[in-house]
């Protein structure tokens, strides 16, 4: 593998000349570098685009010309066009806006006729924000916000457009509530309740520049009412201060800018309320200048008002640091009420088809039979109504493109159909898969090419299935060896590998564009995740989930050898049980995820949990049932999603539940710990 750099001009090594990237509008300029990894005359590049200039450029545009034609087989963040030897990249909405001195990437994979090389990139300057492709050319676009799709003549054949994203579920509340307004000047707010159940209520909030000047990094504070708290809030960062709030996006924020007579940013929150119904805030600082004055008030369905004031507004103001441990995206549309924590609550208790779809070397590699009807049937009918499929996706009819085998995805896709026809909550997801997402800047390019490439095949396959089926972009992604804490590169490239993945997938549209998708916190450990992971940029408003796995103590849940059989406060041993990770760590645990995401409306799957047998100890399984136990009802009560682990192995050290050739219940006892864990 051949690994690329250019700024400007090339690493000397390289001996490659790269133009000096120029464009943007009025007083700016914009400069690129690129960065590519090759294998043949396959490759992933990775560009950044800077505005270099004194002036912000809103939306660019730049070419990549290639030594030879060139094809695009997947995009992300920017809008592709491929004609002969020249890709023309165009910003997609959430990107176009580069204040001086900000930058931002997007990435592509491709391939070329002949050996690769680094490609020259030029910019034009035209700022434009659509791109036409002649009838030789193919168009890709592949964006996490809702654009334009590149148009093409009858014979171009089109990869992938992007999606925007539809209304929520959430409805409007309290008929007798109000709405008020007050009359125009340099800001403006509109504060809309859209939805209001007694003991919280969720708001809607739209900031309005009315000046004739652009701001760049915006804080907007007002009041809550009385008796009422806010609990969190998406695409804005958040700090309290009493019945204080304030929401701020930095300058270079996709979320931050607000353009010139009449720009607007939108955001949301959720608050608890004592003494309902919910108060309507009528007054407002923007950037530290008032926005407020007289309101007016009339009935409505939902609570809104707009508040305006004639003062201006700087647009140089600091922002405020974020104290929320919310992340969410851009959306025209509202999240779902109870975002995707109110769907998680109906997924019941979980099982995972465990080394059979995931097995390297084929479905029974690893020693388990096909899958069949009947065992999915069996384990709905045990109580379960979550199937999480792990699945290895890495078996290629063109390995060098990344091309998944259609008899693999045919199968899958069987297995897939016979679960929501029972009527599991299906979730898919890309596996182990021999270990290939190694979260590390070295590997960082080629990752999010192969990421791409692989969930916009599977995405497609299934675009217009029911939101029973949820995708699963990775699973416990670490360096391998490493089980320490993350390090700032570990969770940089980690977090990239969710963004990508959800890109990926809002971007073949259709059902995928409001499609609950899962990410996974660092190696699925929930310490790390607290500590590394946000929830990536979606075009769609509260449907991401986050996941995590639990098998602590080590000693007692997966370690064959040790001397730890014991569990919990019924021990009778001291020398046989863990002086740590017993109940009360696991309480403390799982507090932690509904305190983060749970109770800020976002979904937490417990992906994984389990002990393994230990036939060979005589009371062990005394403890194995009651740590089962605990931790699935601990995890049901905390909001968390619970899906046991199964292995299919049924001997000394396995972890299987059910027969996988006939369906029997192996440990009737262990099942219904689970299933008993939902009320």
């Amino acid at each position: 593998m051949s690994v690329y750099s250019t700024f400007g001009r090339p690493l000397a090594a390289l001996g490659a000349l790269l133009a000096a990237c120029a464009g943007g509008v009025a007083q700016a300029a914009t400069q690129c570098s690129v960065t590519a990894d090759s294998w043949g005359s396959g490759f992933v590049a990775n560009v950044t685009v800077t505005n270099t200039g004194t002036a912000a450029v809103d939306g660019w545009q730049v070419r990549l010309q290639f030594d030879q034609p060139v094809s695009i087989v997947n995009a992300w963040s920017a809008e592709l066009a491929a004609s002969g030897n020249t890709i023309t990249a165009t910003n997609v909405g959430y990107n176009g806006h580069l204040g001086p001195g900000q930058s931002t990437q997007f990435g592509f994979q491709g391939s070329v006729s002949g050996q690769f090389s680094l490609p020259a990139c030029v910019g034009d300057g035209s700022g434009t924000s659509s791109s036409t492709s002649s009838s030789s050319s193919s168009s890709v676009s592949s964006s996490s916000s809702s654009s334009s799709v590149s148009s093409s003549s009858s014979s171009s054949s089109s990869v992938s457009s992007s999606s925007s994203s539809s209304s929520s579920s959430s409805s409007s509340v309290s008929s007798s509530s109000s709405s008020s307004s007050t009359g125009g000047g340099a800001c403006a707010v509109d504060y809309v309740i859209a939805n209001d159940w007694g003991g919280g209520f969720q708001v809607n909030v739209t900031v309005r520049n009315l000046s004739s000047q652009p701001i760049d990094g915006w804080t907007l504070t007002w009041n809550l009412g009385a008796g009422e708290s806010f609990a969190g809030g998406w695409n804005a960062s958040f700090s309290t201060s009493g019945s204080q709030v304030t929401a701020s996006n930095p300058a270079g924020h996709w979320n931050g800018y607000l353009a010139a007579n009449g720009g607007t940013a939108s955001f949301g929150f959720q608050a608890n309320n004592s003494q309902p119904p919910a108060n309507v805030a009528t007054t407002f600082t923007l950037n530290g200048v008032a926005c407020g004055g007289g309101t007016s008030s009339s009935a409505s369905s939902s609570s809104s008002v707009s508040s305006s004031s004639s003062s201006s507004v700087s647009s140089s103001s600091s922002s405020v640091s974020s104290s929320s441990s919310s992340s969410s995206a851009s959306s025209s549309s509202s999240p779902p009420a109870g975002g995707s924590a109110a769907f998680a609550a109906q997924m019941g208790t979980g099982w995972n088809l465990g080394n059979s779809l995931d097995a390297i070397g084929g479905e029974t590699a690893w020693g388990n039979p096909p899958v069949t009807r009947a065992l999915l049937q069996a384990v709905y009918d045990a109580g379960f109504r979550t199937l999480r499929l792990p699945v290895a996706w890495s078996k290629f009819s063109d390995a060098a493109n990344y091309t998944i085998d259609p008899a693999w995805l045919d199968r899958v896709q069987e297995v897939v159909d016979w679960a929501l026809d029972i009527g599991f909550y299906v979730i898919v997801n890309e596996h182990w898969d021999e270990g290939w997402l190694q979260p590390t800047y070295a590997n960082q390019a080629q990752a999010n090419g192969r990421l791409a490439v692989m969930w916009d095949q599977i995405a497609r396959r299934f675009r217009d299935y029911p939101q029973t089926l949820l995708f699963a972009g990775t699973n416990e992604v670490m360096v391998d060896g490493d089980y320490g804490p993350p390090t700032a590169e570990y969770c940089e490239v980690q977090n990239g590998f969710n963004q990508v993945f959800v890109d990926t997938v809002r971007a073949t549209g259709g059902g995928n564009a409001q499609r609950y998708l899962v990410v996974q916190g660092f190696n699925t450990n929930i310490d790390y995740t607290l500590s590394c992971n946000d929830l990536p940029q979606d075009s769609a408003s509260g449907r991401l989930l986050m996941e995590v796995h639990y098998y602590d103590p080590y000693n007692f849940t997966l370690n064959p050898n040790s001397q730890i059989t014991q569990w919990g406060s019924i021990a009778t041993d001291p020398s046989r049980v863990e002086t740590w990770a017993n109940e009360d760590w696991v309480d403390g645990q799982f507090q932690k995820m509904k305190s983060r995401f749970v109770d800020q409306g976002v979904g937490v799957i417990l992906g994984e949990y389990g002990t393994i047998s230990r036939q060979s100890v005589a009371d062990h399984h005394t403890y194995r049932l009651y740590w089962t136990q605990y931790v699935s009802r601990s995890a049901a009560q905390h909001g968390l999603v619970p899906v046991i682990w199964d292995n299919g192995y049924a001997g000394d050290g396995g972890m299987a539940l059910f027969d996988r050739n006939s369906g029997a219940r192996l440990y009737p006892d262990l099942i219904q710990a689970v299933v008993d864990a939902v009320d």
